[in-house]
């Protein structure tokens, strides 16, 4: 079963280049479950190698403003994306390119990195690098359904 791993962000910008680091991290030890894009900031360029693949699961992986302590990872719900007015540095807004990719992929998953610094010219920080890492192991592992939910009630209350 194909899975494919859309890296989204910017490595100028500090932790927006959470996905292109972590597509680094692939390049340097690939996966052989994993086909691995990096979309930088103009992820929607990938969108006809992801549909031409036809992966069973994409699961898009973004520095993503949720509110959290910097370098905190979660699920976020592919369909509140836009309610959400999530923090964008890329061309199109990642809910139109997922309504986009829905007729080509059975399953998508959105992750999120909770950033702390995004600014031209910015050095990713310590939390958000640990977080890459973290993930790359959590998917080269198959643990990514793990992730708790950007919702996660449970969750919510432990960190309170």
């Amino acid at each position: 079963m194909v899975k494919a791993l859309l890296c989204v962000g910017n490595s100028m910008m500090g932790d927006d280049g959470a996905g292109p680091l972590l597509a680094e991290q692939f390049e340097r030890t690939p996966e052989r479950h994993w086909q691995v894009f990096d979309g930088g900031s103009f992820p929607e360029g990938e969108s006809a190698h992801i549909r031409s693949l036809a992966p069973h699961t994409l699961v898009i992986v973004d520095a993503t403003e949720m509110g959290l302590a910097p370098g905190q990872i979660r699920r976020v719900d592919p369909d509140s994306i836009g309610e959400m007015m999530l923090m964008s540095t890329h061309s199109m807004p990642l809910n139109f390119l997922i309504d986009d990719l829905r007729e080509a992929v059975t399953d998508i998953i959105m992750i999120g990195i909770q950033p702390d610094i995004v600014g031209f010219c910015y050095p990713m920080t310590e939390a958000v690098q640990q977080a890459v890492t973290q993930l790359y192991e959590v998917l080269r592992d198959g643990r990514y359904l793990q992730i708790p939910w950007l919702s996660d009630p449970l969750l919510c209350q432990e960190e309170a």
